[in-house]
Parts: structure tokens; sequence; C-alpha cells
């Protein structure tokens, strides 16, 4: 670890801390329907819009009918991203002639199981992607039936994320808002103008942009060598801010085409956690106590520098095998470069790549600029946890804020078991319903992560098979032992918690992966999204409770640090024998001297 690692790290923080309370104040705005300063530019689109889908805009909704609004946009354009998956081959912006069947000596065929599996994770805002983007997808796919997701997958969220907020900030009403006038504005208000900024910035740090063919170059050695081109910077920003993740190369931000510069990387980390974490202030001031906000946010906070410090010092202490090698640095530079350098970017070290993938894993993203599968055991841990423990570390957008305030919810009544009081919180009374549903969002998550997971480590499925197209041995993973249960464990943890990154030494474009990943996808978004919509719809119709000299407060260190436990026990107690098996384990495997 050096200094000016961390110093890149504290300028981070303090960067996202003084875009936290601005952002926030706007989107409060927004998705009130208050005044902004986009509203000369932006109003007539979104009266347009609201007359083209012949919706009422002044209609409040009851959660039910918001939940099934919800669903019904989503499995329309889950059907019209497969349909034109499928399609492609016949499709115009196809320029390297990429279809459905094996492209000649390039490409990868988008077979029925990949099809479905790739709509269902750009639907979920999971963005897995079970192929390299520049060798399956044409530049239509990639902007209609993936880039459109990105938009409106990440303003699906933050929808669900303010009509929870509203459960606490109504009292006595049946409604939690309009869902779609919440769609149009947090796309249009949020994610548009933020997108065109952050775009313009990208395509200035060198990211591509057009859509000109493949260029063909003769290496130096004399081979032949496909370079992608495409609409890169418009997806990039987008996949960025809506915490996506998937990206336009296989290399993903680890590309210099989509991640050039020092300065563009740092704009991306910001990216992702901007509107999560603006999100938390929006929460504050809706319920009219910004202290709240800020507990959130604190707590948040604690999380995420809890996981860099351990995942930097990890990744600096490196593989302690390779360390114990005499290297002659007259004649390497291996000897210069300390830390675990595999997977890396050396144009990003050690301290990018772990705040990177940190960030990445603690938000819904999956975005990556470093080999996740190549870091150390408990440096690959660190990713690991932080999407076991519900994405809601700042988390995805929309996700990590209605996932905290979840677990804010189990915690006054953990408090209030202590106290023998009704638990209470931001002048609402946390009952059974709220508990169940409470209960249920983590059982989903458990249920899908650990059931996928033991499913795809004892099925030992024959190459070849129906269900194993891909011929891979030791059930698709490429190392055996602990780090291929490892393998196995994050993938369904990342389908599960919606995030999309992997540890990549796995093979998952078979039939078996495709629909077990695209389930454990569905789950993971909306049996998850749905008890939070429950919850919020019988908040709103419960009146406001004072605050008494017996009410546990929930805006001071006492709940952070509840709070903070709550969430490390729960993770801890649903899937630590499930981590023990993998990284733990080949934690020590390694300190005797056995690697996989």
């Amino acid at each position: 670890m050096t200094g000016i690692g961390w110093l890149q790290i504290l300028l981070f923080v303090v960067a996202l801390v003084a875009i936290t309370k601005p952002l926030g104040t706007y989107m409060k705005r927004v998705m009130e329907g208050e005044s902004t300063p986009l509203d000369a530019i932006l109003k007539p689109l979104e009266t347009v819009l609201y007359r083209a889908g012949g919706i009422d805009e002044k209609a409040d909704m009851p959660w039910t009918q918001y939940a099934f609004c919800m669903l019904a946009f989503s499995v329309v354009t889950l059907l019209f991203s497969y349909g034109l998956l499928r399609l492609q081959g016949v499709l115009p912006f196809n320029p390297m002639g990429f279809s459905t069947a094996q492209a000649p000596g390039y490409g990868t065929a988008i077979t029925p199981d990949l099809a479905f599996n790739t709509a269902v994770s750009f639907t979920s805002n999971t963005n897995w992607q079970a192929y390299s983007g520049e060798s399956t997808m044409s530049y239509l796919s990639q902007m209609l039936a993936l880039a459109f997701h990105n938009w409106v997958s990440a303003a699906a969220g933050i929808s669900v994320a303010v009509a929870m907020i509203r459960g606490f900030s109504r009292y006595s009403a049946a409604g939690i808002g309009n869902f779609w006038k919440d769609l149009v504005r947090s796309t249009l208000y949020i994610l548009l103008p933020l997108s065109l900024v952050a775009a313009l910035f990208m395509v200035s740090q060198g990211v591509v942009q057009n859509l000109s063919p493949y260029v063909q170059a003769t290496t130096i050695e004399g081979a032949q060598q496909t370079i992608p081109q495409g609409p890169i910077a418009s997806q990039e920003c987008i996949k960025m801010l809506g915490t996506n993740g998937g990206g336009f190369l296989n290399a993903n931000s680890a590309h210099p085409f989509e991640n050039p510069t020092p300065l563009c990387n740092f704009v991306q980390m910001l990216l992702i956690f901007i509107i999560p974490a603006g999100l938390a202030y929006t929460f504050g001031l809706m319920v009219n106590d910004t202290r709240q906000g800020w507990a959130l946010f604190t707590a948040m906070t604690i999380l995420f520098m809890a996981g860099v410090i351990a995942c930097y010092g990890f990744e600096a202490a490196g593989n302690p095998n390779i360390a114990a090698l005499k290297v002659d640095t007259s004649t390497s530079h291996l000897g210069d470069l300390g830390g675990n350098q595999e997977g890396k970017e050396l144009r990003f070290g050690l301290a990018n790549s772990a705040l990177f993938a940190v960030i990445t894993t603690d938000a819904s993203c999956g975005a990556v600029n470093a080999m996740h599968d190549s870091f150390t055991p408990l440096g690959g841990l660190v990713p690991l946890l932080n999407i076991q423990l519900g994405e809601l570390i700042f988390g995805g957008v929309g996700a990590g804020l209605y996932g905290i305030l979840i677990f804010a919810i189990l915690t006054v009544f953990i408090a209030g078991l202590m106290v023998g009081r009704t638990p209470e919180y931001v002048g609402k009374k946390i009952e059974k319903k709220e508990v169940k549903m409470a209960m249920l969002f983590v059982l989903v998550a458990a249920f899908s992560v650990l059931g996928f997971t033991a499913l795809g480590a004892v099925l030992n499925l024959p190459a070849g098979s129906l269900w194993n197209t891909a011929g891979a041995t030791y059930n698709n993973v490429n190392n055996n032992g602990a780090h291929g249960f490892s393998e196995i464990f994050y993938a369904f943890t990342s389908a599960t918690g919606n995030n999309g990154s992997a540890f990549a030494g796995i093979t998952v474009n078979t039939p078996f992966y495709n629909l077990t990943l695209g389930l454990a996808m569905l789950m993971g978004r909306f049996f998850m999204q749905i008890p939070v919509l429950a919850i919020a719809g019988s908040l709103s119709t419960k009146k406001y409770i004072h605050t008494t000299s017996g009410t546990f407060p929930t805006d001071g260190i006492v709940f952070i640090v509840l709070l903070i436990s709550v969430i490390i026990i729960v993770g801890a107690l649903t899937f630590f024998p499930g981590l023990t098996l993998g990284p733990i384990v080949e934690h020590f495997l390694m300190h005797a001297g056995r690697l996989y």
C-alpha cells in the first residue's frame, strides 16, 4: 500500500460527499414533481410522452397497481429484447454480420438460452454477460436491446426506491405514486442530463463513439488483428450511472476503448456511486429529517471503507508463494512491482483496481477494471461478500436505498425487542406485516444464492450434453478445489444480487447456466422488489407517530452501529459456510503452498 494510493481513495470519498447533497436535493425536486432548471427544455417532451402513452400523470397508484405496472413494463421490454437479439442477423447496423448462427471464423451464436439470459440480465439491471460483446452483438443490439435497458431498468430502480420513501413520508395515504410518471421523470431529468455530460467527457478522454465497421490491422509480427469500433461512449456513461456494468467490449472498463485514462477511471467510479449516495439524502429530505439520510449515508460509508481497506490490503500483500521467489531485479522489472499484479491494468495500479472492485460490488454495477478471479483469496472475498450483504452499501440505483431501508426496519425491530417497545422508524410503527416482508426480502436472496450454488456444485454435467454444450469439465469451472467452488458461488451471488461481475474462470454460456442464472436474476430483482412495494403500501396508510422520550433515535451513532451489526450478522450467518468452503479455505491453502 502506498501514500498516493490512499490519497486517491481519499479524493474519491471527498468528491462523493461533495456531490451527495446537491444531487440528492435535485432528485427530490424531480421525483416530487417540483420545478427544476431543466423544465423549459424537458417539460414539453415529458408531456408528449404522457399523451403518447395515455398516461394520467396525476393518478396515484396503490402499491398493487404500482407493482403490476412495473412488472408488466419489465415483461414487455424483456420480450422485446429477446426478439431483437434472435433477429439481429436480419436487422440493420450489423457491419460484422453477427447473427443467431456462428459467424464464420468470428463471433458467438445467440442461441435461445443465451438470448433469454441476456434479455433477463439487462431487464433486471444485472448486465451479466455470458458472451464477448465485440464478437457477438451488432450495433443495433448494443444500442437498442442492451443500452435501452441500461436506461429503463435504472429508472425503474429509482422509481421503486422513491415509492418506498413515500411509504415513510406519506400519512394515511392510499397510494405510493405513479409508476409511469416516476419512470419518465427519472429518465428525462436525472439519467439523461447526467449521461449526456458524462458521454461528452468520455469522448474527450478518448472513449470510442462511432458506427464504423471493425478495423482490420496488421501487427508488427505480420499477424492480422480485428480492432472493434462502435457507439461505446454513449453506452459507457449509462452503464456506470445506472449501475448496469455490461461492457460493450469483453474486457469492460479494463479496455482502453472504454476506460482510457486515470481521470476517466476516477469519473467512472464516481458515476457508479453518485445516484445511490444522493438518494440517501433524498430520503432525508422527503421524510423532513436530513439527519436520517446522513445516518444511512454514514453506515454505507463505514462499510465501504472497511471493504476498501481489506481488499487493498490483501492485494498489496500479494501471494506469499510469489514473494518467496528469488527475482533477479537486474534483468527483470518484476522486483519493482509489489503485491498481487495478476489480472490488473498497470496503468491503474493496485489502489484503483481494489477501489474499483469494491465500488462495483457495493453497487449492483458489475463493471470491472481488473479481473476479480485473479485477486488473492481474501481480496476476492471482499467483492463476493459485498454482494452477499445485499448490495446496500450505496448499492444499485434505487436498489441500494430500498435495501438498506429493509435492514433499517429489521434493526429497529430488533432494538424494539431489546427494550420491549413497538419499533418505530421515522414516525411510522413497524409491525408484523413490515417485518414479514423484510424477512421475505432477505430469504429470497439466500434461497437463490445458496440453492443454485449447491445445484451447480453437485451436478457433474457430461461434456457435450444437452445442458453442457460448451463441453467444459469440472462443472464448467476452469479451476478445481476451493477456487472452483468460489467461481460457482460468485456466479449465482452476482446474478441474484443483480451485479453482473464474475470470477470469470467459469464457462457459463451453456443451457444450464444460462437458464439457472437467468432465474436467479429474476428472483433477485422482482421477487425482492414486490416485498419492498408491499412495505411501502402498508406504511403509507399509517398515521404519524410523534417522537417521545421512549423512542429509539435512528439518526445517531448507536443506530448506525446497530444497523451495521445487523447487516454484517445477517450476511455472515447466511453465507459464512459458503465463504468458508471457498475463499477462506483457499487462503489457508495458499499459505500452505497449494495454488489453483
